[in-house]
C-alpha cells in the first residue's frame, strides 16, 4: 500500500524527529521546495480573485478566544493558556477567524468594499492525542490555507458558488480527486453558538449553492463547526480512510461578538456574514495525499527538482554547469548530478521522480542542444538547449 510517510522519507521530503516533539515534523529542502510552489500558486489563484493576503500572530491574548467563543466551545482542543503575569495570559490559536475579524474591524468599512476576501497562509495549533498522530496527516502545528469573506446577506450564494469554482480550478491543478461532497449540519445534544432560524437560513444557503452548482453531496449531523454550518469535500486515502480537504463554512455569529459591521448604501450600519473556506485545506493534510495519489511523481509545477542536467563525461560539465544556471535563472528548479555512470544517474533520477533529465553528450556540447528523458522512461530527440527550456518552461506553469 502506497503510505506517504514511506515516501516521505524515501524522496526526503519530511522528518519526524523526537526532539522536534510528535506531531510537529520538518519540511526537508525537497518538501519544502514542493510546499511552496503549491503555496504561490493557490496566492496567486486568490489574488486574481481578489482577495487580499494578510499576516497574523501564531496567538493572541486570552480574551481575544473567549470574545470568539473557542474558549468556550472548543476548548479541549486547545493548548493550555500560557500566563505571562497575572492580567496577562496567552493562547495558541486553533484558528485563524479572530485574527481576521480584527482585521475587518481595523477601520471602517462600506457596502462598496464587499466582499472583502481577507486571505492568509497561517499556523494555528490543536493538542492532538499522541495516539492519533502520525506523518503529515494528524499533526499538531497546522499550515492552513485559509480566508474570510465578509459579505452582505444578499451576495452570500454568488460568493459560495464562487469559492467551489476556485475549489475546483485548484484540486484540477493539483491532481486531487474528491471522494465526495457533504453538508455538515448541527447534531443533537452538542453545543452550538446561535439560534434556530439563523441556522437554518445558513444552512439553506448552504444547500441551495451545491444545488445550483449541481453538485451532488450527502448531509452529515452533527458535523458543522459550533458556530455554523459548512460544505466539507472529503478525501479518500489508499487505506478508503475519509478525510477533510477543503471546505466552506457560515458563520452569522463572529460579526456580532466583533461587533462587526459596514456603512450600508442608505447610511445605516448593518453586520456582515462571514464566510469561513479554505480551498486546499492544511499544508499537512494536503501533501499527506498528494504524496500518496502520485506516488511521489508530483505534477511537474510542483515537484521538488524539475529538471536534472546529465553530462555524459567531464568534457561536457562546464557547458552542462551553464545550461543548469541558465534554467535557474529561467526559473527552474534545476540541479547538475555530473558524478557516477550515466545509468545510474539516469535510474536516480527517477527513483526521485524528478520529471525532466537532460543529458549532454559531445554531439549536444558541441551544437547547444540537449536530449531530453521523461520520468516515464521516453526519451526525446535532441533539440536546442533554449527549445528545451521553453518546452519545461511552458510545462511547469500551473497557471495562464
Amino acid at each position: 500500500m502506497v503510505d506517504h510517510r514511506r515516501l516521505g522519507r524515501e524522496l526526503e521530503l519530511f522528518h519526524a524527529d523526537p526532539l522536534s516533539g510528535a506531531g510537529l515534523p520538518i519540511w526537508l529542502p525537497a518538501g519544502a521546495a514542493a510546499r511552496h510552489a503549491v503555496e504561490e500558486y493557490v496566492r496567486e489563484l486568490e489574488r486574481r480573485a481578489g482577495y487580499q493576503h494578510v499576516y497574523s500572530p501564531p496567538m493572541g491574548k486570552r480574551e481575544l478566544f473567549e470574545r470568539s467563543g473557542h474558549l468556550g466551545y472548543f476548548a479541549d482542543d486547545m493548548f493550555p493558556p500560557m500566563r505571562l503575569s497575572d492580567d496577562d495570559e496567552f493562547v495558541l490559536r486553533p484558528a485563524l477567524c479572530p485574527h481576521h475579524c480584527l482585521v475587518f474591524a481595523a477601520r471602517g468599512r462600506s457596502y462598496r468594499e464587499l466582499p472583502l476576501r481577507i486571505g492568509e497562509l497561517g499556523g494555528m495549533y490543536r493538542p492532538e492525542r499522541s495516539g492519533v498522530l502520525g506523518g503529515l496527516s494528524r499533526v499538531r502545528a497546522i499550515w492552513l490555507n485559509d480566508a474570510h469573506n465578509f459579505c452582505a446577506l444578499e451576495q452570500v450564494g454568488d460568493e459560495v458558488a464562487e469559492i467551489l469554482g476556485l475549489i475546483r480550478t485548484a484540486h484540477a491543478a493539483l491532481g486531487v480527486r474528491p471522494a465526495g461532497f457533504r453538508l455538515s449540519l448541527r447534531g443533537p445534544g452538542e453545543k452550538y453558538v446561535g439560534d434556530d432560524d439563523v441556522w437554518e437560513r445558513a444552512e439553506n444557503l448552504l444547500r441551495e449553492a451545491l444545488d445550483a452548482a449541481g453538485q451532488p453531496y450527502v448531509e452529515a449531523a452533527g458535523e458543522a463547526a459550533f458556530y455554523g454550518p459548512k460544505i466539507d469535500i472529503q478525501i479518500q486515502d489508499p487505506a478508503g480512510r475519509e478525510s477533510t480537504l477543503s471546505t466552506i463554512q457560515l458563520d452569522f455569529d463572529k460579526a456580532e461578538k466583533f461587533d462587526l459591521s459596514y456603512m450600508d448604501s442608505d447610511g445605516r450600519p448593518r453586520r456582515p456574514v462571514i464566510v469561513h473556506r479554505s480551498l486546499v485545506g492544511s499544508m499537512e493534510r494536503l501533501f499527506a495525499y498528494l504524496i500518496e495519489v502520485h506516488e511521489g511523481a508530483f505534477p511537474a509545477w510542483y515537484a521538488p527538482v524539475q529538471l536534472e542536467v546529465l553530462p555524459i563525461g567531464p568534457e561536457q560539465y562546464e557547458v552542462a554547469a551553464a545550461f543548469t544556471r541558465t534554467a535557474v535563472e529561467a526559473g527552474l528548479r534545476a540541479e547538475l548530478a555530473p558524478d557516477g555512470s550515466l545509468g545510474a544517474r539516469v535510474r536516480a533520477s527517477a527513483r526521485r521522480r524528478v520529471p525532466y533529465a537532460a543529458v549532454i553528450g559531445p554531439r549536444e556540447a558541441a551544437e547547444n542542444l540537449v536530449s531530453l528523458r521523461l520520468r516515464d522512461g521516453q526519451a526525446l530527440d535532441p533539440i536546442p538547449a533554449p527549445e528545451a527550456l521553453t518546452l519545461i518552461t511552458t510545462a511547469v506553469s500551473p497557471l495562464p
